[in-house]
């Protein structure tokens, strides 16, 4: 990715973003788990082909499997496009876990927010993860206000 200027929002910016954010990632996850589904059906395919020393496929219901996982994976790509051209940074997809950089008396903090969390409540430093989670104070809350719009 070409290094231009990082995005940077308010708590109020990420906060409103939240029902986007939620939607790609509820997307990203379904997919991540069928694309897991198919992976582990093919394994169990090869494995019993490999007991019966071989053994006639149905190549037309494999190829639409493969077609399926091929789809899910491009739902997942895009989704992750999407978030990160949005601004936002992806920290785990697993768990649904969305950091917002927020510059907050000129350092750049994140704003971090898990799928399932009603609003943003809470912010770790650039270099921490999610267990150095931090609540939000006054702070935090004002940072970015006296911004002129973009």
């Amino acid at each position: 990715m070409s290094e231009m200027k990082k995005r940077t929002f308010t708590l109020i910016e990420a906060q409103n973003l939240l029902p986007v954010m939620e939607s790609l990632l509820r997307t990203s996850m379904e997919s991540k788990r069928r694309i897991e589904e198919i992976e582990e059906e093919f394994k169990k395919i090869n494995y019993s082909v490999f007991l019966r020393g071989g053994v006639q496929l149905d190549i037309v219901a494999l190829s639409r499997l493969r077609a399926e996982s091929d789809k899910a994976i491009q739902r997942v790509k895009d989704a992750m496009a999407e978030i990160e051209s949005i601004g936002a940074l992806v920290k785990d997809l697993d768990i649904g876990l969305i950091d917002f950089p927020c510059v907050v008396d000129r350092t750049t903090v994140l704003l971090c927010w898990k799928l399932g969390e009603q609003r943003i409540t809470h912010w770790h430093e650039t270099n921490e993860g999610f267990g150095a989670r931090k609540p939000i104070d006054e702070r935090i809350a004002r940072a970015g206000k006296a911004k002129k719009a973009n």
